[in-house]
């Protein structure tokens, strides 16, 4: 770990914010196309569509448009996700330091679980529960005549909370920490470490210890792709389980069911339906989102972080963001 000055607060923020809004929008067809595979079901001998029909479907049923639904839920919540998960992991990371100012790796590990933890409870769950709810509908976002029940983020939070009550927004928050902690754990880590390898080898070959942009991008596309095949179970049950409402389970048994008894019916009920592959449903587009967003979110990151540390404006802090 080095000594080198980081950047401030409000670097730190710009550029985490401006990092997540261009992973979203280059990514989120990908994340429509997983959350339709997810709430797909099996019916009779008829196979599960493959990632490239679901997306073909979307495109001609409800227009190229029908790919973004549900894109205004995660634009809003980028900017507090980014700050929370990046301030909150130099927090933690803070905390686990040794006395000489080093980390180790296990360390490093449990910082990116807690950043993961925190981002999942203040901002990811709720804006999920929305998002999901808006990409579940099949209707033709350039029919007019298409009225869904959820016309955009907002009037789908409002709704949300209305008729299904605040703590709504945080159905299946148990199973969205699980998944961003196991995430961003992997993530941090071998987003860390890989770059540290990197920094060492090019200041050993008189590169000052700069690490080019598409070395960035690609440690960032390793880091990424590890989560999901870790938790894909975990994010296909919180997709399930985020999506129903009231109407779609009238029966009183049910809606009086605790969050861990949904959890266990929705397993049960996925594994004996369509057997235990299904739980791995949309991990081809979750891979090929998550992957290529993490290599963008660092590649953007790193990139806006130094060209916003070169203005006057923002004075360094003493910090340690990333300069491993």
């Amino acid at each position: 770990m080095s000594n080198k000055k980081s950047s401030s607060t409000a670097v730190n923020l710009i550029s985490g914010g401006t990092a997540g809004l261009f992973e979203a929008l280059c990514c989120h067809p990908l994340d429509t196309i997983k959350v339709r595979m997810q709430l797909h079901r099996k019916t009779g001998m008829v196979k599960n569509p493959g990632f490239i029909t679901t997306g073909i479907q979307i495109a001609r049923k409800e227009g190229i448009t029908g790919l973004y639904k549900g894109l205004g839920a995660v634009v809003i919540g980028i900017i507090p996700k980014m700050a929370i998960r990046f301030s909150s992991y130099e927090f933690y990371r803070g905390l686990l330091k040794r006395p000489d100012g080093s980390i180790s790796t296990s360390s490093t590990f449990i910082a990116g679980v807690g950043a993961g933890i925190t981002e999942a409870c203040a901002v990811v769950n709720p804006m999920e529960v929305v998002k999901i709810r808006l990409q579940a509908q099949h209707h033709s976002m350039s029919d007019p005549l298409s009225a869904p029940k959820y016309r955009n983020a907002g009037h789908a939070l409002y709704r949300i909370i209305v008729e299904e009550g605040f703590s709504t927004l945080y159905r299946g928050v148990s199973l969205t920490a699980a998944r961003q902690a196991t995430n961003q754990g992997a993530n941090f880590t071998v987003y860390s470490k890989l770059k540290e390898y990197l920094q060492d080898y090019h200041t050993k070959n008189g590169n000052g210890g700069l690490v080019p942009s598409w070395q960035t991008s690609c440690i960032g596309l390793i880091s990424g792709a590890i989560g999901p095949f870790t938790n894909a179970p975990l994010d296909t049950i919180k997709t399930r389980l985020q999506k129903e409402t009231k109407s779609s389970n009238p029966n009183d048994a049910v809606l009086k069911q605790s969050s861990a008894q949904r959890i266990m019916r929705i397993t049960r009920e996925l594994i004996k339906e369509e057997g235990f592959a299904a739980l791995y449903k949309g991990i081809t587009p979750r891979v090929m989102r998550v992957a290529p967003g993490q290599a963008v979110t660092f590649t953007v990151y790193e990139y806006v972080r130094g060209m916003l540390e070169t203005m006057p404006v923002f004075s360094p802090q003493q910090a340690t963001v990333f300069d491993e």
